[in-house]
């Protein structure tokens, strides 16, 4: 509830603020409100097929409610919005200790411990690394004012999870095997964006492949694994 509570608070507060300051205002919103969709690729008039009172379901509302009141501003006072949806995104700076499936994987098969994949790991992801869409974003902030979105930001190459933790193994060389666990509630079995959208308005489409992100980003958390006080932290929460 927490999580609701704070994307729909602070969305209400900086609309509010952008409003008084007559400010451009961007809603980093997520592919997270296709929910599991049942439409593939996913394209910006679909509405998603969302469990509303699911296990995910606070980030996945709190996320469509900040989208609805972006709207409305627009509506009622002519707010300048710019709405991004943005799908799973990866590169350096990570924290090693995120939760999100990049981060994880890399920093397991860094240190050797069993990679973790929930269900068989045929359901999919497309991963866009961290430059291309940044570009977007900018891209999309430049626009003229009619241009609002939402416009998908993300890599429409698709990819299982089971081919991600393979992927990782090999470019790092790692024994680690694939564990596998149950797949949680409501877990989306495909995630690919349509970017036909951002390809027209923006002149926009992802450059970097994924084993290309993939090297940047692991020669990231190998430095960062050296340091001694960070690789202490991951294994105690390992034990925890």
């Amino acid at each position: 509830m927490q999580t609701t509570k704070t994307s729909v608070h602070g969305a209400i507060n900086m609309l509010g603020l952008a409003k008084r300051v007559k400010a451009k205002m961007l809603q980093a919103s997520t592919s997270e409100v296709y929910g599991d969709p049942t439409v593939h690729p996913q394209t910006e008039d679909y509405w998603g097929h969302v469990n509303p009172i699911g296990i995910r379901s606070c980030y996945d509302e709190g996320k469509r409610c900040a989208e609805t009141l972006f709207f409305d501003y627009w509506r009622q006072n002519k707010l300048r919005i710019k709405v991004a949806r943005i799908f799973n995104t990866y590169g350096p700076r990570m924290h090693p200790n995120d939760g999100r499936v990049v981060a994880n994987f890399i920093v397991q098969a860094l240190l050797g411990r069993n990679i973790t994949i929930y269900g068989d790991g045929s359901q999919t992801r497309s991963f866009c690394y961290v430059d291309d869409l940044i570009d977007g974003l900018v891209r999309l902030m430049n626009t003229p004012d009619a241009v609002i979105g939402p416009i998908n930001l993300g890599n429409p190459t698709e990819f299982s999870i089971r081919e991600l933790a393979t992927t990782i193994t090999g470019l790092t060389g790692s024994r680690s095997s694939i564990f596998q666990r149950p797949l949680p509630q409501d877990d989306p079995r495909q995630r690919q964006p349509n970017v036909s959208k951002a390809k027209e308005l923006l002149s926009w489409e992802p450059r970097i492949a994924l084993k290309h992100g993939l090297k940047q980003t692991i020669g990231y958390f190998e430095k960062l694994l050296s340091e001694k006080g960070v690789r202490d932290m991951l294994t105690k929460a390992a034990l925890s």
